[in-house]
This record gives structure tokens, C-alpha cells and sequence, in this order.
């Protein structure tokens, strides 16, 4: 029988035919398609003519055609739906494919003829793209060991297929320690626990065939069950559960894991001549170095901190009024902050749910880029790889311009998080190619699903990645949608988030769920008013997380990464009721591949961006002011990583911004 993966698609848009797929279709289609792309770069390496653009850059964009077409339904597939055979296949295939990228970039055959090309291209008569795609060709060969020779050049191909292995080991890991633990509740362990969460729970023991409520580990569960439930006890059986994630003593723990990586990477580093791996990684990004990076999160650590101080002190008083004596704990940190937030803004979470539909807020996302960039979107009736999966044509003016899917609701078989991922990604070159772009969430099912207004800060998120994608319109894959620079990357979604907060959409969009009301006014000027609540906490959370990442990579790797770590809290004063958002052992941005490894503090490099973009808006005095539009989607959205991000945003805003906009947002600028 024919291979689903390797036959043509005729499947509307040429998606996947996900009803034909089965596991034991990918080993066979990843084969013929790694031998597929060997024999092209060979032909790439050994054309007798002379070495130019189009042979050698051109066709290397189109060498892997079929690995992408079956890596991209693969590695989509494994994240947001594993089976016990897509994991092993996931760790067969990690050394592998390192090893087969390792093959190009060491080809010194290949490589020469890239040089060639760059020492003579003020003379080809190259477009500004295609010096650009040159540029970073060059780059990419250069950082991954092409000019090493002999055993430094054999080390780093060694490094680097462990080092995938790894970071494949702690995904898993992490997906099965997640998996493995959940905490039953009976009829008297409900204790302030609102309607919907209760629903949540009820819906997670059916997933797992089990009567009467669960709290998993999953952020949009526990997350509500530590704002609600009266029970000390079991809120901190339920948090240790969450922060112990990966470090638990078993076959998942993620420790020793950690370490290796962490040795690897500066091993990495000094093979190619760099002092440390954070200045190998930093290199490349907008930061440019690791003091720079450390000189926006302490300019940022300490009013945050003193905001934390100030608001642990009061909530350490409402647990008194409680009758509570001790300190004031990480679990106790959430309950409090709900109640202060109910009783300064008038605002219950619980109350709020039912304007926040999940349905609502996604149109609410496809309304907003309507009325910026004229998107329309229609549902997809067409097989899909889940029943919770859906999918829209995404049209502007007729003009297709992608298909999105959205995947929202957590269950078993999704790793934790949120993430924007494609299936195929925007070029030109060969022919007009329109992507297939994937939103995944992990919101707590119910029905009708509800959203926290976190949630649906992360939905708009994750579109406003979809959207970077969507309006891609550069000829060359290799600097699609989101192929810029990581510290960049977070700027079109962050910004995004900023259009929920305008009061027209949460006006036209939360309605009742029951009565089809908009939101009242005064709710609605409750919850912008609270915008900045708990901004300390939130702040703390995170920016502990990125210097402690920093930390574990700009100097010589710790041997033991859990000791490090808590140096580098004491040493930046950490509140002690307040957690890292992702310890190490759960560490995926950092551990689970090298996407975000000594680059965490990215989210808050965008944001000085974003929110200095967002201004041009209201200084507009219109969050859909046609002229900025177009502007952020000539200059930033469709351009993908054609320029430099610093040249693509001054071209948007006119100058680089500075950091007062992010504190004047997160109202730490008076802390």
C-alpha cells in the first residue's frame, strides 16, 4: 500500500489526509525522506559548475521537501497528541536527525561552495532577501561547526546528537510525570470551589474513567484550584505536586538530565571558540550579550520585588484575620491574591467565566484581525489528527491565505503549555506556498468552556504567532513567519494580547454564556481597572526564571544545576512564598530542546517592544488605526526575518524603545 505521508495530498489545501495516517506510517516515510534529502545535498555538494545562488542556496531550500511535509505532521502530532509509539519514534529519530543535520553542515564540500558565494557576492547582483538568506545560510554552517576539522568537528557532532537525545528524555519525561499524578476530591474536599471549576474537575475524572472530581496538574485546572479552594491542606498537596514536576525521584526525574545538558552546552560553546554558551546563543539575538540581558531584568527585578514585598505583607495579614499563624506559604499566595482581588476590584473570577466563552474569544481573536488586516475565516469540515482539533480557511480579499487549526483543550496525550507551530510554513520560491499554522492550548474542558482572562490573554497570544505566520510574504522558508531572532519572535504575539484589553472588544465579544448580555460596564471597568493586579507576584515569577536560566549558562556549567539555582535566588533576595514559574526539573523552555536555553528573558526583551507598539495605537487614539495596521504588517508581520529586528522595528515605530513603557503597563514604574 501506498505511504499516506509520501503520496501526493489531494486533500483540500493539501492538508495532511490525517484520517489515513497511521503510527506506522512515519519510520518508513522519515527514511525515504532522509535518503530523499542525502542525495540531494550530495547533488547540491557535487555539481560540477561552478558554485552560484541558484544551485547552491536555492537548492538547498528545496532539499527537503519530503522531510519537512512528514517532520511537519510528525513533531505537530507528537506534542499535542502522543502515543506510546509516537514517543518512541520521537526518541529513535532525536540522534538522527541530528546526526542527518550534522551531515550537511559538515559537508566542507558544501560549505565551500557557500563561501564561495559570500566571498563573491558584491558581484551577483543579489536582491536585499537573497543577501540576507545567503548571510544567514553562512551563519548557520559557521555556528554549527562547518569550519571545525577532525576530532573538535567528530565532538560537536557527538554533542549534538546527545544533547537532542536529551532534550527528547526530559519532554517525555516531563509529559509522563504530568500525566502520572492527579489528586481525587470527594463531595467535602470541594470547599470554595466555584461551579466551573468543579465542571473542570468533573470532566478530568471522565477522561480518566474515574466518578466524582480531579485536579490534575495542568496550569488551567490547578492554577483555579489554588485561587479557590478553602482547604490549606490539599491546596499544598496540590502545589508541592506541581513544583516537584520532573524531580521526583523516579524514571521521569529530570535533575541529572539537567546537568548534562547544561555540560554539553558549554562544551558546545568552546568548540566553536565561544567563552560560554550564553554568549555562543546570545550572539545572534537582539541582546547581543549576556549583560545586556541581566541589565533589563534586574532594571526590572527590584521594583518588582518591592511590589511582591508589599503585597505578601497584606495578604500575610488576611491570613491572620484567618486565624492562620506561620509564614505565609507559595500555596497560600494565590488563594489570597483572588480574595484581595474580589475585595479591592469587586472582581470573582467565577463571575467573570461566563462572558470569557471560549467560542466568544476566539471570534473575538478572528474579529480583531478582521478589522486590522481585513482576515476573514471560514470553518473547515476536513479530517483532523484529534476530535477537540478545528479548522478555518483563512481568506483575505478571496486571496487564500492559510489554513489555522486550533487545539485548545487539555488532555492526557498534549504536553503542558501553550505553542504556535506550522505544518507548512510560507515561501515563494518555486511556487506560491500558504501555511498550515497551529495554535495548541491547554484550557480545562467544559461545556461550554470557559475561559480565566488569563486564558484568554494566552489565546490572543498564541494567535497574534498564528498571525505572524499568516502574513508571511517573503519568497525563502528559511526566514518565514517566526524565523527571526527569539528575543524578537514574542513581539507579534505579546503585542496581540493588548487588543483583548480594549473595552470595544470585550464589549462586542463576553457575552453571558446563559443570557447572550454583554458584559456590564462596571464589570468591565472593574476588570480593566485591574489589569495590574498582582503584577508583582506575576513579575517575580518570571523574571526569577530567566536569571536563573542566565545564570546556568554564562559561566561554567553547575554540576549540580538545583544547588545553582538556589544560590540564585538567595543571591537576588526571592520571596520565599513565591515560586520560580518554571523550576528546573520542568524547565521546558530551557531543557526540552535549545529553542529558548539561555533565552528566556526574551518574553520581557519583546515586551519593551510591544508595549512601545501598543502606544503608537492610543497615540493614534484608535486601536485599529488602518495606517499603523498596515504599517506593523509591512514592517514586522509579513516581513518574517528578512532585516534585522532592530532595522524591522524602527521602520514600524521610527526609533528602538527603552524599558519605561514595559514598567508604565506592569505599573511597577512607581513601585
Amino acid at each position: 500500500m501506498t505511504n499516506p505521508l509520501l503520496s501526493e495530498w489531494t486533500t483540500p489545501f493539501a492538508l495532511p489526509p490525517f484520517d489515513a495516517i497511521r503510527d506506522e506510517d512515519f519510520a518508513p516515510a522519515f527514511d525515504v525522506a532522509l535518503a530523499e534529502g542525502r542525495k540531494a545535498i550530495s547533488a547540491i555538494a557535487d555539481n560540477p559548475d561552478p558554485p552560484t545562488f541558484a544551485n547552491t542556496i536555492k537548492a538547498l531550500e528545496l532539499a527537503d521537501e519530503t522531510l519537512d511535509r512528514v517532520a511537519g505532521v510528525f513533531y505537530n502530532l507528537a506534542g499535542a497528541d502522543s502515543t506510546p509509539a509516537r514517543e518512541a519514534l520521537q526518541r529513535e529519530l532525536a540522534p538522527r536527525m541530528s546526526a542527518y543535520s550534522s551531515e550537511i553542515t559538515n559537508n566542507r564540500t558544501l560549505f565551500d561552495r557557500i563561501e564561495t558565494i559570500w566571498n563573491d557576492r558584491d558581484s551577483l547582483g543579489l536582491t536585499d532577501e537573497q543577501m540576507r538568506v545567503l548571510m544567514l545560510y553562512r551563519r548557520m554552517f559557521v555556528r554549527a561547526g562547518a569550519a571545525l576539522e577532525g576530532e573538535a568537528r567528530d565532538r560537536l557532532t557527538a554533542v549534538k546528537e546527545r544533547l537532542a537525545v536529551l532534550g527528547t528524555q526530559f519532554t517525555q519525561n516531563l509529559l509522563a510525570d504530568e500525566r502520572a499524578w492527579f489528586m481525587e476530591l470527594g463531595e467535602g474536599d470541594l470547599d470554595g470551589l466555584p461551579d466551573f471549576l468543579r465542571t473542570s474537575a468533573r470532566a478530568a475524572a471522565e477522561e480518566r474513567g474515574l466518578p466524582g472530581y480531579v485536579v490534575t496538574l495542568n496550569r488551567s485546572l490547578i492554577v483555579p484550584f489554588l485561587q479557590y479552594s478553602t482547604r490549606r491542606d490539599l491546596r499544598e498537596k496540590a502545589w508541592r505536586a506541581w513544583a516537584a514536576r520532573g524531580a521526583n525521584g523516579n524514571d521521569n526525574d529530570n535533575r541529572a538530565i539537567a546537568a548534562e545538558t547544561l555540560a554539553l552546552r558549554e562544551e558546545r560553546a568552546k568548540l566553536l571558540g565561544y567563552p560560554s554558551f550564553a554568549a555562543y546563543k546570545l550572539e545572534t539575538e537582539m541582546a547581543g550579550t549576556p549583560e545586556a540581558v541581566r541589565d533589563l531584568l534586574m532594571r526590572v527585578w527590584q521594583p518588582a520585588r518591592a511590589k511582591a514585598d508589599k503585597d505578601a505583607e497584606v495578604l500575610l495579614g488576611m491570613m491572620r484575620d484567618d486565624g492562620i499563624n506561620g509564614d505565609l506559604e507559595p500555596w497560600d499566595w494565590r488563594h489570597y491574591a483572588e480574595r484581595r482581588r474580589k475585595a479591592e476590584h469587586d472582581l470573582d473570577e467565577s463571575a467573570l467565566k461566563p462572558y470569557l466563552r471560549l467560542e466568544a474569544m476566539i471570534e473575538a481573536a478572528f474579529d480583531c484581525a478582521n478589522r486590522l488586516f481585513r482576515l476573514e475565516f471560514r470553518p473547515l469540515d476536513v479530517p483532523l489528527y484529534h476530535p477537540d482539533a478545528r479548522a478555518w480557511e483563512v481568506t483575505r480579499d478571496g486571496r487564500h491565505m492559510a489554513v489555522f487549526i486550533g487545539d485548545y483543550f487539555a488532555r492526557s496525550s498534549k504536553r503542558s503549555g501553550a505553542w504556535c507551530s506550522t505544518m507548512r510554513s510560507q515561501r515563494k520560491l518555486g511556487e506560491d506556498v500558504r501555511p498550515i499554522v497551529v495554535n495548541v492550548c491547554n484550557f480545562a474542558k467544559g461545556n461550554p468552556a470557559l475561559l480565566s482572562y488569563d486564558d484568554a490573554r494566552t489565546l490572543f497570544h498564541e494567535f497574534g504567532h498564528a498571525l505572524h505566520q499568516m502574513l508571511s510574504d517573503v519568497t525563502y522558508a528559511f526566514i518565514s513567519g517566526t524565523s527571526v531572532a527569539r528575543d524578537f519572535v514574542e513581539l507579534p504575539s505579546q503585542l496581540y494580547e493588548h487588543w483583548l484589553e480594549v473595552p470595544e472588544v470585550l464589549e462586542r465579544h463576553a457575552r453571558h454564556v446563559d443570557t447572550g448580555e454583554p458584559m456590564p460596564k462596571d464589570m468591565l471597568d472593574r476588570l480593566l481597572a485591574a489589569q495590574n493586579f498582582d503584577q508583582g507576584f506575576a513579575t517575580v515569577e518570571y523574571v526569577a526564571s530567566a536569571l536563573v536560566d542566565l545564570a546556568f549558562h554564562e559561566g561554567p556549567a553547575p554540576a549540580d544545576p538545583m544547588a545553582k539555582q538556589a544560590e540564585v535566588l538567595q543571591e537576588i533576595g526571592m520571596p520565599r512564598a513565591i515560586g520560580m514559574r518554571h523550576a528546573t526539573p520542568h524547565f521546558a523552555h530551557v531543557f526540552a530542546g535549545d529553542g529558548y536555553s539561555s533565552g528566556y528573558y526574551s518574553y520581557m526583551w519583546s515586551e519593551v517592544m510591544d508595549a512601545d507598539a501598543f502606544a503608537a495605537f492610543e497615540e493614534a487614539g484608535n486601536p485599529f488605526d488602518p495606517e499603523l495596521a498596515a504599517r506593523l504588517e509591512q514592517h514586522i508581520l509579513s516581513a518574517g526575518g528578512s532585516e534585522e529586528a532592530e532595522v524591522l522595528y524602527t521602520r514600524f515605530r521610527g526609533r528602538m524603545p527603552g524599558p519605561e513603557a514595559l514598567l508604565r503597563g506592569r505599573g511597577l514604574d512607581a513601585a
